[in-house]
């Protein structure tokens, strides 16, 4: 059916625009912080925000508002390969929460290795892309299976919906995807500057204090 391809090409255009988003994060932040040893606060409010804004643009996506609620309509039973795609959602979001616990921890002034912070951006990235792969080879599939008729129609015109709504909020406010590479982070403090001064310039410098940590979402 044409407009099943209709649908499914367009998911497919999303789902390459999500992945060379994580790509394009990934190498930016492995560049970044594996030239140093050590990680400002403001550098782990950072990537914490970025991680956050990533994980949002994965979530709201169409596979997830329309196609998968029309696929559990259609097929109820098909809870086991849904069940896999909220295990690497949620992985994802354990990720984030590490980040933003230690830059929490952060605020006393103790230090982070940068190799930690590494291995969080990259098991964030790996469980999201693991889940777009999954989504195309096997969500796709079932869809085609188990999705007929009228259905596909109704998904279209949600789209074609979702689409007017996301035209119109663009003339306000800046889209949060597709991460484009930033101006260089800033270095962390010397440890031997504790001047008042020095510490009064680094705060106001510094990004707003992260966010609580963000609840997994089934």
């Amino acid at each position: 059916m044409l407009t099943a391809t209709y649908i499914l090409v367009s998911l497919s255009v999303e789902q390459a625009s999500i992945r060379m988003s994580l790509l394009a994060f990934q190498k930016y932040m492995q560049v970044q912080l594996r030239q140093q040893s050590r990680l400002s606060l403001a550098q782990l409010q950072y990537t914490g925000d970025w991680l956050n804004r990533l994980y949002q643009g994965s979530y709201w996506r169409k596979v997830e508002m329309y196609l998968i609620p029309a696929i559990r309509q259609a097929a109820p039973h098909v809870d086991g390969l849904l069940d896999e795609l909220n295990g690497l959602n949620h992985a994802a979001l354990e990720s984030i929460n590490v980040v933003q616990q230690r830059a929490g921890a952060a605020i006393d002034h103790s230090e982070l290795q940068a190799e930690q912070l590494c291995a969080a951006i990259d098991a964030f990235c790996a469980a999201l892309l693991q889940r777009l792969e999954k989504e195309e080879r096997e969500l796709f599939a079932l869809a085609r299976k188990v999705i007929v008729g009228e259905a596909w129609f109704a998904i279209a015109y949600q789209f074609l919906a979702h689409d007017a709504r996301a035209q119109e909020a663009r003339r306000g406010k800046a889209q949060v995807l597709p991460f484009v590479l930033p101006a260089p982070l800033p270095a962390p403090l010397p440890a031997s500057s504790g001047s008042a001064e020095t510490l009064a310039d680094g705060a106001a410098s510094a990004p707003p204090a992260p966010a609580q940590p963000l609840r997994a979402q089934a």
